[in-house]
């Protein structure tokens, strides 16, 4: 679900889904595992596909901070 709310455009719902249901849970997990199948971090293409007020809400919830 998350690879493909960030390819080709992004499902800004499917993307916030995730994130925000897994924050408490295994979101360090989905973003190592994210990582080991794509080759780029989960903060840097919530950077990329982003933007705004959005993003950082994004970015804090993945525990990175500002970009």
């Amino acid at each position: 679900v998350l690879r493909l709310s960030v390819n080709k455009g992004t499902d800004e719902d499917a993307l916030t889904r995730v994130i925000v249901t897994r924050a408490e849970f295994d979101l360090k997990n989905i973003q190592e595992e994210y990582f080991n199948r794509s080759s780029i971090t989960l903060d840097q293409v919530v950077s990329k596909k982003t933007s705004g007020d959005y993003r950082e809400f994004l970015l804090a919830l993945l525990g990175t901070g500002k970009y």
